[in-house]
């Protein structure tokens, strides 16, 4: 049993440093804010669980698992604020390519003073 542990262990860190050195790349080659923000936050994210897993699987220990809870946690709540902190003000600095915008919810915001209650 200890084995088969110690090797899906170590096909999770494999599969998450896979998945943390993609998204590496992709913020390195990709041109534009939304697609680095993709590469920045999904594979990163994804690989850090793997990784956090494998950790907890390879040590087998309940204090270790206490441990990465709260940073599995900590991870799933500061990369979707930060890529969305970061998007927006992207558009507004206006280096976010409108035409490639399926949906522009926030150009009626930018119409509409926040005060003006519409």
């Amino acid at each position: 049993m200890n084995e088969i542990l110690d090797t899906a262990a170590l096909v999770l860190i494999l599969i998450g440093a896979l998945l943390c050195l993609t998204a590496a790349i992709g913020l390195v080659r990709f041109t534009d804010v939304a697609t680095r923000l993709h590469a920045a936050t999904k594979p990163q994210v994804l690989g850090l669980i793997l990784i956090c897993l494998a950790i907890a699987l390879s040590l087998r220990s309940w204090p270790v698992v206490a441990f990465l809870i709260p940073i599995v946690l900590i991870q799933l709540a500061t990369a979707p604020l930060s890529a969305h902190m970061v998007g927006r003000q992207a558009y507004r600095n206006g280096t976010v390519n409108e035409k490639s915008l399926l949906v522009d919810e926030l150009a009626d915001s930018q119409r509409t003073p926040p005060a003006a209650g519409g």
